[in-house]
């Protein structure tokens, strides 16, 4: 207690030193106002409250919840746009302009005492339509299309690999949940068989064949299992917050999880390790990203090959003109006003063709094709390295799969043993047979037994759905 205070004290002295911006001018400096603009949670999904939600509507709640979905759900639309762009290239522009205008002028002249005012009204338009079409580069577009297709394949595989992961994510905060809510099951039926051993050392020490010691030793017993379903209640509810997580609901949501049915993982399905790497490399999200991001690469670098090679074009223009000339001039001395008006109409046409050939640009296409050279050999050592890591993972999986398997088996064969001898042992206390230590003994060994139990269960479950990641087969479901 004594550290304590001193490290609060020191803290204090620190944080004292350094004003927090925005702090209210309170007492408490350190108590910052409220910020109205930064509003409440946002509304939550609608939530049953009668419903018992299982894995699988967990799984559809995230997927429809969580942000990191909605991200590669976005990403994969902005590689099919650049997809449509690059295909647009093969189609020729075509681009009009309309230019409209008025004039107005006045002007007066005079000589040898005669002079006349001259009025000239002009309006005009001219449109003009515009087409350029790219004939042939030596395949420039067509790389490029190549790469935008490959581009796109990595963003739908993007947004696959993205819920799988959420999958996996949500299917193992539901087992850790199911794991702690089995343990304080345990814990439960601890306090009850402790209980019930109290009430028969209470029971023996009123006939006379037992000692204040044993209800003492069994009344301690009674409240170590009452700590332990406490602390076991804690962490099921931190686990029932770490599973809201998982799946991006606010941790004010109250959603009832259902129960996880008995699942018996059946060994003999594993298969061999060998047979399932190479199974599942080829099926494996992040390996077809990888190799998708070296295809465009490869694309790109021939892209940046074909631009240095000449390029075929056909232009061709069209106009039209259109305008009005009015003119009046008025003489100083009475007669009629001459009036011009002059309409004037012009059509045009040209078409061109031509070939663009680069010559000299200081080294700058060079420099752009050894880059992407290097770019698409760095995608392919960079899709090397992500099948080995991918086939690394996969027996990493496969063996704590087949660990778990095994661990699991010989944890029912230990909780099997462990209930028989504590019911034999409480079946002697309370017949006045033993002691109290062998009682609690057994107890503890029973509660040992159980966690360890329920430990193998869920971690094998959990290990079959890393798994199923792993081999690129997760999709959902419990």
């Amino acid at each position: 207690m004594v550290d304590l205070r001193v490290h609060c004290w020191l803290a204090g002295i620190l944080m004292a030193a350094v004003p927090v911006p925005g702090a209210a001018a309170t007492a408490d400096r350190w108590v910052l106002a409220a910020d109205p603009s930064v509003g409440p949670l946002p509304d939550g999904p609608a939530i049953d409250p009668a419903q018992r939600y299982a894995l699988a509507d967990l799984i559809d709640l995230a997927e429809r919840l969580n942000p990191e979905t909605r991200i590669a759900w976005d990403q994969a639309r902005e590689a099919l746009s650049a997809e449509g762009l690059a295909k647009s290239a093969f189609l020729p522009q075509l681009t009009a302009a309309v230019l409209g205008g008025y004039a107005n002028g006045s002007s007066y002249t005079a000589a040898y005492g005669i002079g006349g005012t001259l009025h000239a009204d002009t309006s005009g338009a001219i449109g003009v339509v515009n087409l350029q079409w790219l004939l042939f580069d030596f395949g420039e577009r067509a790389a490029a299309l190549r790469a935008s297709d490959a581009r796109r394949q990595f963003g739908d595989l993007h947004l696959v690999e993205a819920h799988q992961r959420l999958i996996h994510a949500v299917s193992l905060a539901y087992y850790a949940h199911m794991a702690a809510r089995a343990r304080l099951a345990g814990c439960a039926q601890a306090v009850v068989d402790a209980q019930a051993i109290e009430a028969s050392a209470n029971a023996r020490y009123h006939r006379g064949i037992g000692t204040v010691i044993e209800v003492d030793q069994a009344h301690q017993a009674s409240a170590e299992a009452a700590l332990m379903q406490v602390e076991a209640n804690g962490a099921a509810s931190d686990s029932y917050m770490t599973l809201l997580a998982a799946m991006g609901l606010s941790p004010l949501n109250r959603i009832t999880i259902a129960d996880l049915p008995d699942t018996v993982l059946a060994p003999h399905l594993l298969g061999a390790v060998d047979d399932v790497v190479n199974a599942a490399l080829a099926r494996r999200p992040d390996v077809q990203q990888a190799y998708a991001a070296h295809q465009a690469s490869v694309a790109d670098a021939q892209a940046a090959s074909a631009a240095q090679r000449p390029k075929l074009f056909v232009s061709a223009t069209g106009s039209y003109a259109g305008g009005d000339l009015a003119l009046n001039a008025i003489p100083p001395v009475g007669g009629e006003s001459p009036t011009v008006n002059l309409t004037g109409h012009h059509w045009g046409g040209t078409i061109l063709g031509g070939v663009s050939v680069p010559l000299y640009d200081g080294g700058a296409r060079r420099s752009v094709v050894e880059g992407a050279r290097d770019r698409a050999d760095a995608a392919q050592a960079a899709f090397e390295r992500t099948k080995l890591e991918a086939a690394r993972q996969i027996a990493t999986a496969h063996n704590q799969l087949a660990t778990a398997l095994e661990a699991g088996t010989a944890a029912q064969s230990l909780l099997r043993a462990a209930q028989t001898t504590f019911d034999a042992a409480t079946a002697a206390y309370r017949a006045g047979v033993g002691a109290t230590s062998e009682v609690q003994l057994a107890q503890r060994q029973l509660i040992s037994a159980r966690n360890l139990a329920t430990d193998a269960r869920y971690r094998a479950l959990s290990a079959a759905a890393t798994l199923a990641l792993a081999v690129g087969n997760l999709a959902g479901g419990d």
